[in-house]
């Protein structure tokens, strides 16, 4: 009966979670900001990894509360402990930019959180990969490719100029002028400026 009693206690509690996260984007829709940040905040503090994230973006962002980033790393955390891919990637961005503790341990556990959301499909997050593989001190030339190219098929247009980029120069791949161009092409065509002027270059 009390292991009864305690599932009916979760199942309410996550109930009345989604309830006040949903409540949440409604009002921030209809231009309620204080409001919807109240709803994502009770929702937030009863567990629920989505109103974390929600009250990050508030945090972040000063929507319906003041503009305050080391709490909105604190809601991004919470949430990206709970495995929300979208709250690891913001999470894993704050560390790399505001974050406390050393460097070393900063920059290892973003890159680890920026893994994990790339591999769930947050575009973002294996775009940023990418150029950060590509770009680093030690540049891991074939990982960066791999994360852009996972980026470019999600729709990104600027990763598909830099995979463009990779094809033209050789890196972490055969340089092949051909295969540049038609990055370059789709690229442009999704609107990038950079794609554009590389074409005409």
């Amino acid at each position: 009966l009390e292991e009864a009693a305690f599932q009916l206690q979760q199942i309410f509690r996550i109930d009345i979670s989604i309830a006040l996260n949903i409540l949440g984007i409604e009002s921030m829709r209809a231009g309620h900001c204080r409001v919807a940040f109240t709803c994502f905040k009770l929702a937030a503090d009863r567990g629920y990894s989505k109103a974390q994230f929600n009250v990050g973006l508030c945090y972040e962002h000063g929507r319906g509360t003041e503009k305050d980033l080391e709490k909105a790393g604190f809601y991004y955390c919470q949430a990206a402990s709970s495995c929300h891919p979208m709250a690891q990637y913001r999470y894993a961005r704050y560390l790399l930019q505001h974050g406390p503790g050393s460097h070393w341990d900063r920059h290892h556990e973003a890159v680890t959180l920026l893994e994990q959301a790339a591999m769930a499909g947050i575009t973002e997050a294996q775009a940023y990969l990418g150029v950060f593989y590509m770009r680093g001190l030690q540049p891991q030339e074939k990982r960066g490719l791999k994360y852009l190219l996972l980026a470019a098929n999600s729709g990104d247009a600027q990763s598909r100029y830099h995979v463009g980029v990779c094809y033209e120069q050789g890196l972490g791949v055969q340089q092949n002028l051909a295969e540049a161009l038609r990055h370059y092409r789709q690229s442009a065509a999704a609107g990038n400026r950079q794609a554009r002027e590389r074409l005409r270059a």
